[in-house]
């Protein structure tokens, strides 16, 4: 299916899919592009790889080990891993830190985040959808006014792939409900004053109350890593 076809497929079915449950998103998903679908995850929690493998067991996931990690996080992947019936990717940048330390500087993530982010997250999942012709992410609309109007399928058209986001009209306590419910893995550092957690240079506590993702690039005007389009 070339691009045009699929930006068509894409709108139809952010207006056919609204209201539908994350499961019934994912179905469509799987059901249209078999296993040129992929999912990505950060690694906050294992909500999306228990549904997708609830809908189509050992479906790619797709982890970007930046090489700022916390800890958590890296043992999360390989607990998501182990528990759930999907096939963890882990992809790194072009360049390891130290080499980006070398021919950008030490810290490129305060003195030029966007370029960081750039090289260590973007081009990486860019070049990990190669083989895909969609791909499905976890946020929702709730998490903060830059992802109110988000629909439940887009189009990518910087990647020219069709994203998926079926956990788009989730509220906080419809995923916390969930996870209690299902006993899903969840990151240590969610308990620990961390809704949303990215590399650890750039993701700090957020206090009760907060907006949770004020705790990225907290201190700056940067609100996105420029992953979601």
């Amino acid at each position: 299916m070339d691009a045009k076809a699929l930006e068509a497929l894409a709108l139809t079915a952010a207006q056919e899919l609204e209201g539908a449950s994350p499961q019934d998103v994912l179905r469509w998903a799987v059901d249209t592009f078999g296993e040129r679908f992929v999912i990505s995850s950060s690694m906050g929690d294992g909500v999306l790889a228990s549904l997708a493998a609830g809908v189509a067991s050992g479906i790619d996931v797709v982890f970007l080990d930046t090489g700022y990690h916390f800890a958590e996080t890296i043992g999360t992947r390989d607990a998501v891993a182990h528990v759930y019936d999907v096939n963890v990717r882990t992809v790194l940048p072009l360049l390891s830190v130290t080499q980006q330390d070398s021919q950008y500087g030490a810290e490129l993530w305060r003195s030029d985040p966007d370029r960081c982010c750039a090289m260590r997250k973007v081009e990486p999942l860019t070049r990990a959808l190669a083989d895909y012709d969609a791909y499905a992410s976890g946020i929702r609309r709730d998490e903060s006014p830059t992802r109110a109007g988000t629909a439940v399928v887009e189009w990518d058209d910087k990647r020219g792939k069709v994203k998926v986001n079926p956990l788009v009209a989730w509220s906080q306590d419809d995923g916390d409900a969930y996870i209690s419910d299902n006993d899903i893995l969840v990151n240590p550092l969610v308990e620990d004053g961390y809704p949303s957690i990215g590399c650890g240079p750039c993701t700090h506590r957020v206090a009760p109350g907060e907006d949770p993702r004020s705790g990225r690039w907290k201190g700056s005007q940067k609100t996105e890593c420029g992953l979601h389009p």
